[in-house]
């Protein structure tokens, strides 16, 4: 075949007569330079699609936006949590959908506070030097920004959203929807103060949820104590209580010696085997002299009983019998010490207890452990002591240890959120008290606050609480209801389901509360007698009013009597604590979903799109943003505010490991945009697994570079051949050759297969396929055996009429089925054809026609590929021993089953193997393929070697098909 670097050896320079592919659309994307440009063509692109699709009562479809939280530039994971949601969008427009898409932020929280914290600092200012009102500002100043910045940079990445009505949990109308929520639990009774140990980060000086924490290894001290047995009921072995010879003791283990002031009671399981233990000798040859001393009675669980020893350095021992530590007293090991530890210590029976590591008895401090608590308390005792401040220091009433930290909270940086000198000096004074058995250090799996990466402590406090077991109007829990509606919820993946339930049916109650100064309060008058909170729907209004006009501040700076009306201000506690960041972004529906208002920051009305049909967060949400919309919705509603629940995994380095600053292996999403451009970072995530855990860095990302290319390069040839292809040309099925009837039928498979993936967020199997199509079925096959025709026959030739027609419809399902997942490639592609026609992004899918089906052709084609194979290998081998330059030097002689055979009827087959001729017997049970040179004349415009070379005497040097060709051009330009 001719092509613009060959002439005829002697006569006419065909190269004019060649009608070779031509597009402006360059083989080099220049994305950075060329999104940007598009980007400002598009203008308010989401307003636009929305317009269309009300203008033709499109059916509507709601994705919520679970809000990122506004303190910093992306990083990776938000550029693939935000690609992800704008591949929904854009799907479900392209499907015909009407898409409501609100984005947002979550403003609220520690993070932020820590930063204005730090600027005050700077400026020589404690923050208790500063007022709270201009505090909150600060926060409120900073948010805002961080907002702008964040907003800007998913724009960049291509996402389209109503970013003129986005919504923010700070926004005046917002605190003010939030607070109205957090009154529905309130005056349904839902809500209650209670005193219970919580998880408290000293650090940040706040309760924590469970979702607020994240688990880091650390490295604790692990102390053996004795609490010395000082009575017991009538039914013990009288020889082994009656304390002549020695006082036996009761052996605990713990990794918390600083909860040992705080202890009240030891658990013991009920089932677990229990032995005293009289210590016999002790190790030789230790370097220390160890703790215990033979003539020791120890009780210990049975099986526990010589990992003790081994820890102890006990040589040996006698076990002197069995006993049920039912009805046991102990003394607090430190009550030698210090007369304010002179209270009994009872043994109480507690299912969390086990023998599976320490002693089998587990120390209780009610004031410093859920199952600690629970277990006190369900044997009827009512006080829980407080022992430990809210800056991790013990409280001045604790005997010995006043003012101690367990965890520093101030001085060195360094130093700050490491533990303090407590577990030390309790150690020692245990040691002193003679009640040390041993000691050691463990490393094991420790809460941190996710925030500050701080260590945080169980510690009693007072609380509020949302119940999750009291039953609601409808006769059911909230934990009933959030069950339920998790059943009739869709999760993608399906495995999704059971870890949200499992979650939900295990967890405590809510607990809600904080002690800081940036977020919503808890917008509440109690009564100073009763504890109770004020149930006056007109308070209510008056707050809400307030809040609505001026933010979370106004209820800060308002007079009391201003809210309460007609009650005594004297007789109310106003309550200053703010909300959980969890319980504002649980909100998110209810002031997003439901109708929006100018006081909402909306620009005009909005109604109502609550349920959304899906949540899309990363896998974390379960225990977070999907689980307090959850617990929020079915509160107040008695549903969940989603149809379906959508999560990703978290992107790690190229080996799999965690991205970090520190480390140096993160990904810069910036940085890809402006080297690469959006569309490979989005195409990258097109083609992860994004429910697993996937990974990115250079190597990955140059490989994503190279399937873009060949989709750019597949578009760019198609523009190139569709050339002046207008419908005059176009040539009806019933005309198609069978090659052309295969690629529709490709076509209307694959379109059956990008609705299904697109409907059920299978992205993979989007880009994949199409990627295949275009490497296989259209560059290895058709766009190769076409070719000739495509430059070669004259423009009304039915063959090239058919490749053309053929084509167009390629391009315009190829730029629809790719416009969510590249749409910067896939606009640029299109308005390079159209540029009249408006935005790719608004088209929906072109119907394809059921008579494309063609599963015929389908199962011809993929016997030919078999066929093709064997030729294509010895045409190669052909090529490399120098039998051949080309394949249009070649006429193979091919032997191949019947079956095979009857696969070529109606086709040429030195056209499907792009040789000057073929030939084909049957024969045996396998392809052959013999390759001969093509004995004939050199066609000088198409390069073919046929017979009829020079079978024309107006065109010598041409093969008859180019003759006519030629001809019909000559007379054209004539």
């Amino acid at each position: 075949m001719a092509d613009t670097g060959d002439t005829a050896p002697t006569g006419r320079d065909y190269r004019d007569t060649v009608f070779l592919p031509e597009t402006p659309f360059p083989m080099r994307g220049g994305l950075p330079k060329k999104e940007p440009e598009i980007l400002e063509a598009w203008g308010d692109l989401y307003a636009r699609l929305r317009a269309e699709r009300q203008s033709q009562n499109a059916p509507l479809y709601v994705l919520h936006d679970g809000p990122p939280y506004a303190n910093g530039d992306i990083h990776i994971g938000h550029a693939l949590n935000k690609t992800l949601k704008d591949f929904v969008v854009r799907s479900r427009f392209l499907l015909g959908y009407d898409v409501d898409y609100v984005p947002g932020w979550d403003c609220h929280g520690l993070p932020i506070e820590w930063k204005i914290e730090e600027q005050f600092r700077a400026k020589g200012r404690r923050k208790d030097e500063v007022s709270k009102a201009e505090f909150r500002a600060a926060c409120r100043t900073y948010a805002e920004g961080w907002i702008d910045v964040q907003r800007d940079q998913f724009k960049r990445l291509g996402v389209t959203a109503d970013w003129a009505n986005r919504y923010a949990t700070m926004d005046y109308g917002t605190e003010a929807a939030i607070v109205a929520e957090f009154h529905r639990f309130k005056n349904s009774g839902q809500l209650y103060r209670g005193s219970k140990p919580v998880m408290w980060s000293p650090v940040e000086r706040t309760a924590l949820a469970e979702a607020e924490i994240e688990y880091h290894d650390h490295v604790s001290p692990t102390i053996w104590v004795k609490f010395p047995v000082t009575g017991a009921t009538d039914d013990h072995d009288d020889d082994l209580l009656a304390f002549r010879h020695a006082t036996p003791a009761i052996v605990i283990w713990t990794t918390t010696p600083w909860t040992i002031p705080a202890n009240r009671a030891i658990s013991y399981g009920p089932e677990i085997a229990y032995g005293v233990y009289e210590v016999t000798a002790m190790e030789e040859g230790l370097e220390f002299e160890p703790w215990a001393k033979p003539g020791d009675r120890l009780i210990l669980a049975d099986k526990l009983a010589e990992e003790v020893f081994k820890a102890a350095k006990i040589a040996s021992t006698t076990r002197l019998g069995d006993i049920n530590p039912s009805g046991l007293e102990c003394a607090h090991p430190l009550a030698a010490l210090d007369p304010g530890y002179g209270y009994a210590v009872p043994l109480l029976a507690g299912d969390h207890v086990t023998d599976d590591a320490g002693t089998g008895f587990v120390h209780t401090a009610p004031g410093h452990g859920a199952d600690d608590y629970d277990v006190w308390k369900a044997h009827g005792h009512k006080e829980v002591p407080d022992t430990v401040d809210a800056d991790g220091a013990y409280y001045p009433h604790v005997p010995l240890f006043a003012g101690l930290k367990v965890l520093e909270t101030e001085g060195k940086k360094d130093k700050i959120g490491k533990f303090g000198a407590a577990n030390k000096v309790v150690t020692e004074k245990l040691i002193e008290a003679g009640n040390l058995l041993a000691r050691g250090r463990m490393e094991h799996s420790y809460p941190h606050s996710w925030r500050s990466k701080a260590p945080i402590i169980f510690r009693n406090t007072p609380q509020w609480f949302i119940r999750m077991d009291h039953p609601l109007k409808s006769g059911e829990t909230l934990r009933d209801t959030a069950l339920a509606a998790i059943d009739a919820t869709t999760f993608h993946p399906a495995a999704g389901k059971n870890r949200i339930r499992s979650m939900v049916a295990d967890r405590p109650d809510w607990l809600i509360s904080r002690q800081r100064a940036w977020g919503t309060p808890l917008a509440m008058f109690v009564d100073k007698h009763t504890g109770q909170p004020l149930h006056d729907d007109a308070v209510d209004a008056r707050i809400l009013a307030a809040i609505q006009a001026g933010g979370a501040d106004a209820w800060f700076e308002t007079p009391d009597a201003d809210f309460l009306g007609v009650h005594d201000p004297d007789q109310y506690e106003k309550v200053t604590d703010i909300l959980d960041v969890w319980f504002d972004s649980g909100c998110t529906h209810a002031f997003t979903l439901e109708p929006r208002t100018p006081e909402h920051g909306y620009q005009g009305d909005r109604p109502s799109h609550w349920p959304a049909d899906l949540y899309l967060e990363g896998s974390d949400q379960h225990r977070g943003w999907f689980q307090s919309n959850l617990l929020e919705g079915c509160g107040t509603r008695g549903r969940a505010p989603y149809k379906a629940v959508l999560t990703h995994g978290f992107t790690q380095d190229e080996q799999g490991k965690k991205m970090s600053k520190s480390l140096g292996n993160t990904t810069d999403p910036a940085t890809v945009i402006k080297e690469s451009g959006a569309d490979i970072l989005r195409l990258w995530v097109a083609l992860v697994d994004y429910a697993e855990d996937q990974r990115i860095g250079k190597r990955i990302l140059q490989t994503t570079v190279e399937a873009y290319r060949k989709l750019r390069n597949t578009v760019r040839y198609l523009l190139g051949a569709l050339d002046g292809f207008d419908e005059a040309e176009r040539l009806p099925l019933d005309q198609m050759p069978p090659l052309e009837r295969f690629i529709l039928h490709r076509l209307w498979q694959l379109d059956g297969q990008v609705r299904q993936a697109y409907d059920t967020y299978d992205f993979q199997d989007v880009v994949r396929p199409v990627i295949e199509f275009c490497s296989g079925d259209l560059s290895a096959l058709y766009f190769d055996v076409r070719k000739d025709s495509l430059y070669c026959d004259r423009p009304d030739a039915i063959r090239r009429r058919a490749a053309r027609t053929v084509m167009h419809e390629v391009f315009l399902r190829l730029t629809a089925w790719l416009a969510p997942l590249t749409p910067f490639t896939m606009e640029e592609a299109w308005t390079t054809r159209y540029p009249d026609a408006g935005t790719n992004c608004a088209r929906i899918i072109p119907d394809t026609p059921a008579e494309w089906q063609n599963d015929a052709e389908a199962a011809r084609w993929d016997k030919v590929w078999t066929v093709l194979e064997t030729v294509n290998e010895a045409l190669e081998a052909a090529r490399r021993d120098k039998v051949i330059g080309g394949a249009l030097d070649a006429w193979p002689t091919v032997t191949l089953p019947a079956e095979l055979m009857t696969a070529f009827d109606g086709l040429d087959a030195a056209e499907v193997f792009r040789t000057s001729g073929a030939e084909l017997s049957v024969g045996g049970d396998t392809v052959t393929a013999r390759i001969d040179t093509a004995d004939h004349p050199k066609c000088a415009r198409s390069w073919r070697r046929v017979p009829d070379v020079g079978s024309d005497p107006d065109y010598p040097d041409l093969s008859a098909r180019d003759a006519d060709a030629v001809r019909w051009l000559d007379a054209r330009k004539g």
